[in-house]
């Protein structure tokens, strides 16, 4: 059933909210080009290019799992907050491509890092996933339970990719995002969320084997049913189409309006896409931030890599209010304001 649910309300005066205090980002070193791909797939740059605004993404190595790049993200977004790991009481990461199906790979990053004090564990919500694991961070946040949450976007989508597909292989890229959650009464912080779900489309975009409804056998590997397949034209609609409403209900229940936005984060999965929420919202694509031809669709890290992007270039100040809005397999969706 469709559900949409009127999260995270917070009208604005001074409370305790939920406040970025760090952020932090690690891609791998590998680059592949849209040039690359012609080795493999019958395509070009230019094919890639016009269909999704993607030039390049970057690879993880076959030795470098999501939990590497994840707490290599983690430790940038420490030092910017100015905290040990021991600080941490919540590590939350949500990634479709963990390194096992047990244990979490929020366990992982703990051990990683050293934050021995903190709880962990993941979060499933694909593209929308880091949105998702944010929000939950803001209820432990804002009811006292812990102090500081690390939540972590972290993806290896070329682990899940048929390399033989062109229609999905030349989308995806590896990388990871950080953002550490703390505290304040300054007006500051998380203002407010909307999130939504379709199960009745999930089958748009799926992983079909490994599982346990199929679970992995020489025949789901031969049916290269451990990648990823996608109703493309389908996820496109329903995703113009969700994410913009979730961006209004989320401005709507920050208690400001789209003018009051100074950037839109959006997930970076297909620049027509972009676009056509831009034009939904009316507002102009030069306020959307985009890293997308560098980066490709890193499902769940996407938002928080492009977030450090911009914080760290100084493109994102103190004071900005900022929405970003994702969408994902589920299907889910979901938009956020946050005031830096």
């Amino acid at each position: 059933m469709k559900t949409q649910h009127p999260i995270s309300q917070n009208l604005p005066g001074h409370r305790v909210r939920a406040v970025i205090a760090g952020t932090g980002s690690y891609l791998p070193a590998r680059v592949m080009s849209n040039d690359d791909f012609t080795k493999i797939v019958d395509t070009s740059d230019e094919w890639i290019r016009t269909r999704t605004g993607i030039r390049e993404r970057r690879i993880a190595a076959p030795g470098e799992a999501t939990s590497d790049l994840a707490a290599k993200a983690g430790e940038r977004a420490l030092q910017a907050a100015g905290l040990n790991a021991t600080d941490l009481d919540l590590i939350i990461v949500a990634t479709v491509t963990p390194d096992h199906l047990l244990p979490s790979t929020a366990c992982l990053v703990q051990r990683a890092l050293g934050a021995e004090r903190a709880f962990c564990f993941d979060m499933e919500a694909a593209c929308s996933g880091f949105i998702y694991a944010s929000e939950v961070a803001r209820c432990f946040l804002e009811n006292g339970a812990v102090r500081h949450a690390l939540v972590i976007g972290a993806e290896k989508m070329s682990s899940i990719v048929d390399w033989t597909d062109r229609q999905t292989c030349v989308l995806f890229g590896d990388g990871a995002g950080a953002v550490i959650w703390t505290r304040a009464e300054d007006g500051r912080g998380l203002l407010a969320t909307a999130m939504g779900s379709d199960g009745r489309l999930a089958d748009l975009l799926v992983v079909p084997a490994g599982g346990s409804r199929k679970p992995a056998s020489a025949e789901t590997v031969a049916a290269r049913e451990h990648a990823i397949r996608m109703s493309g034209r389908e996820v496109f609609r329903h995703a113009v189409v969700n994410m913009a409403q979730a961006a209004r209900d989320a401005i709507e229940k920050a208690g400001c309006t789209l003018a009051d936005i100074t950037w839109v984060i959006p997930h970076q999965a297909n620049q027509r896409i972009i676009e056509a929420i831009a034009e939904r919202l009316e507002l102009p694509i030069g306020r959307f931030y985009l890293n997308l031809e560098r980066t490709g669709n890193m499902s769940g890290a996407s938002i928080p890599v492009a977030l450090d992007e911009a914080v760290r270039g100084g493109t994102i100040r103190p004071g900005d209010r900022i929405l970003t809005v994702a969408f994902g397999s589920g299907l889910t969706w979901g938009a956020s304001v946050i005031q830096l």
